[in-house]
């Protein structure tokens, strides 16, 4: 058995992790955390939990909301291309909007990050975008965990997956389906592209193209393909709670995995359903071509993509223009998409 200090005994940085590059990142990372203070929480890190004051935040009766999830094979777009800086962003984007669903506020933010080798730089433009993902939604990165596991993946690959903890007072939770009715409306927020849904197929379009990252990305002019897919998702935080608060929103539905077909009625109580005009807005350019280049039929690209809609809100139908002129006031592009229906 070897002495401690022998330099034939075993190291962690031998057998692949480097504690001292996972040290750097947190020292590069601190001041990132600490721009994203908000009222209840200070951001820093380095401790073994986040603590948040709901009373600073202004909460008398709060509950508790939370959320995960993740960027996807977008991932893949990010790292063959070298291009870091804005998945943080949909990491972010994914999570707080869910909690948008249920009316909540975002307060804090966790992320983790897993790769088989730490690059720092690497790893600090990630999380430069998880820390401006968090400002644009009004929450706190409060901490996150940094996993080097040698052998898990590929040299250049890396995995995100986020956590959110938001906050609403009791009596204006959402979705308030005791309040529904035939005839509500429904307004679709417009998304800023395929958002983080939906890449594997969109990979596999690229594939079948002959088109390469680096070629001009042929519905967005002056971008490469890879510039233009990697468009952040649109964060609705700020635009959409205030009227959450006012009571003029009965619920709302983030548009992800399943779509326009999935996702709407999962806000709706049993006896109503979510009906769309799907021809009473056009389908942005990226969603244009993805449909033309890979044959997909329309049915395939609404369970499959948001189509130009990343978020939708239920409304009564006297309140649909006062929602529409606020939310249009506010920097949205909304627009009627349809209403609910009797099943």
């Amino acid at each position: 058995m070897s002495e401690p200090g022998s330099k034939s005994g075993l190291t962690y940085a031998a057998s692949g992790v480097d504690i001292d590059a996972g040290e750097a990142l947190v020292d590069a990372i601190k001041p990132l955390a600490k721009s994203t203070r908000r009222p209840g929480a200070e951001a820093s890190l380095g401790g073994f939990g986040a603590l948040f004051d709901l009373r600073a935040a202004g909460y008398d009766d709060p509950l508790i909301v939370t959320t995960t999830d993740g960027v996807g094979t977008k991932l893949k777009i990010a790292i063959e291309t070298h291009r870091h800086d804005t998945v943080g962003i949909d990491l972010v984007a994914m999570c707080v909007n869910d909690l948008l669903a249920q009316g909540a506020e975002p307060l804090m933010f966790l992320d983790y990050y897993a790769t088989s080798k730490l690059d720092v730089d690497t790893a600090k433009r990630v999380v430069a975008g998880i820390a401006e993902g968090c400002k644009r939604a009004g929450c706190a990165l409060v901490g996150g965990e940094t996993a080097e596991m040698p052998g898990m993946y590929g040299n250049d690959d890396y995995d995100l997956a986020g956590f959110s903890v938001g906050a609403v007072d009791r009596n204006k939770v959402l979705p308030r389906m005791d309040d529904m009715r035939e005839g509500d409306v429904i307004i679709g927020l417009a998304s800023s592209g395929p958002h983080s849904n939906g890449y594997s197929l969109i990979r596999k379009v690229i594939e079948v193209s002959g088109l390469s990252w680096a070629s001009d990305a042929p519905f967005a002019k002056g971008m490469s393909l890879a510039q233009a897919l990697l468009e952040p998702t649109r964060i609705y935080i700020k635009t959409v709670l205030p009227l959450m608060k006012s009571g003029l929103i009965k619920g709302g539905a983030h548009i992800t995995g399943g779509g326009l077909i999935e996702n709407p009625d999962r806000a709706v109580p049993d006896h109503l359903t979510a009906t769309f005009d799907f021809d009473g807005w056009e389908f942005p350019p990226v969603f244009k071509w993805l449909m033309e280049t890979g044959n997909i039929d329309k049915h395939e690209m609404l369970r499959t993509f948001n189509c130009g809609v990343g978020f939708v809100l239920y409304v009564a139908p006297k309140d649909a223009d006062a929602v529409l002129a606020a939310l249009l006031n506010a920097g949205e592009d909304a627009f009627i998409v349809g209403q609910l229906a009797a099943k």
